[in-house]
């Protein structure tokens, strides 16, 4: 099965009130996205993308890493899902591991676990217990995905619970949205 790891990173970082936008802010020596894109990229799945919008994000993306653009990223994160789920449905990727560019502190070992779950539409990362990013979508739930709105999986997951299979992960799913965040974890 065809896979992608998809880190979706086009938000405008409403919250976050530094000098640069919040994904390009220093986080243990290098921008906050890059740990997230170079975890995604080190899980080993067939494509690597990246979702991005309210920042120019290609001086934190490699060289093999598909860039995407999402330019309605102001309309909520659902369009950011929407345009990987787009990307990996026209390559013929059977399955998208989405993750989120603030999310530093998750490791590439999560990625591959929930990647190669065995069964489920729908396979979530548990940390301690805290389903949280990064979860797979198989290509039989992506017209089930919202089109609108500053939800992605989340509100698929929690209306069809019997389509949802977790993995235990290590790591941290902390989310950076404010400076305080970023203080706190650096």
């Amino acid at each position: 099965m065809s896979l992608a790891a998809v880190v979706l990173a086009a938000g405008g970082g409403s919250r976050f009130a530094g000098q640069d936008h919040k994904l390009l802010s220093p986080f243990r020596g290098r921008p906050l996205a890059a740990w997230a894109v170079d975890a995604a990229a080190e899980a080993g799945l067939d494509e690597t993308v990246v979702v991005q919008g309210a920042v120019d994000l290609s001086s934190v993306v490699p060289d093999g890493v598909t860039l995407l653009e999402n330019h309605a990223w102001a309309e909520g994160q659902a369009t950011s899902l929407r345009t990987g789920v787009d990307w990996a449905r026209h390559q013929g990727h059977a399955a998208v591991v989405i993750g989120l560019g603030d999310q530093p502190l998750v490791p590439a070992e999560a990625w591959r676990a929930v990647a190669r779950a065995p069964r489920g539409p729908i396979v979530a990362a548990s940390f301690g217990g805290r389903r949280r990013p990064p979860v797979r979508l198989d290509a039989a739930v992506w017209d089930l995905l919202p089109a609108g709105g500053d939800e992605g999986a989340r509100a698929l997951m929690a209306g069809r619970p019997e389509l949802v299979v977790e993995v235990a992960c290590d790591g941290e799913p902390i989310d950076v949205d404010t400076v305080e965040d970023l203080l706190r974890w650096s």
